[in-house]
């Protein structure tokens, strides 16, 4: 694969945070009484925003409500998502063997680049990266291409340079709206079977497919 750019999704793509996601959601729903929302159905809205996930689980539609239930997760993840997020055992050796041929790297992700940055720091990896797009960095999130269109154009790249990799239809949606590539790697929930449906490179059970 001779892309000039190799652009990630962040969760289930790089590193798995499912584990502090759930702490994070669980602490807010049942606080708010919401004790019959299962793991697994939180973990299947994972790669979207807090407030779309909150309407999923929760059935509210209020703004205002979900706006507070999004700082109260924030307020969470700052005390567990970290401690609680890994890197998949390949991705630290995938990411340098990359920027070593000399590709230019990036993530585009619905989660915080706050958020991004405290763990690519702790694992000392955020040198390896040109550009990292988070949730508060766009308008529209995924699968509006804003955010990789974005990091294209910073980094100068043409979409035809570019491969996005990611381990959701949406991400499949995002490359697909941007005009780019799409791998998809089966770290997280979604199957192989759904992210085929969409135009792909490749499916992947792990990131060393991309070497």
């Amino acid at each position: 694969m001779n892309y000039t750019a190799y652009l990630f999704d962040f969760d289930y793509t790089l590193a798995n945070s499912s584990a502090g996601i759930v702490i994070c959601f669980q602490h807010v729903l049942q606080g708010n009484g919401y004790r019959n929302v299962s793991d697994d159905d939180i973990r299947r809205t994972i790669g979207k925003t807090l407030e779309e996930s909150f309407s999923i689980l929760t059935g509210v539609s209020d703004p205002a409500i979900l706006e507070a239930y999004r700082k109260a997760y924030v307020r969470e993840a700052d005390v567990y998502m970290t401690a609680h997020t890994a890197l998949f055992p390949e991705t630290a050796s995938v990411l340098a063997e990359l920027k070593k041929a000399g590709k230019k790297l990036g993530i585009i992700s619905t989660k915080y680049r706050y958020r991004i940055r405290e763990l690519l720091d702790k694992e000392n990896l955020t040198r390896l990266f040109d550009i990292i797009v988070g949730g508060e960095d766009v308008k529209t999130h995924k699968p509006s291409p804003e955010g990789l269109l974005f990091a294209m154009e910073h980094i100068g790249v043409r979409p035809k340079d570019t491969l996005y990799i990611g381990d959701s239809v949406v991400d499949a949606e995002t490359a697909l709206a941007a005009g780019v590539d799409f791998a998809g790697v089966t770290h997280g929930v979604t199957t192989a079977e759904e992210l085929e449906a969409y135009p792909h490179l490749r499916i992947m059970p792990s990131l060393s497919g991309l070497l």
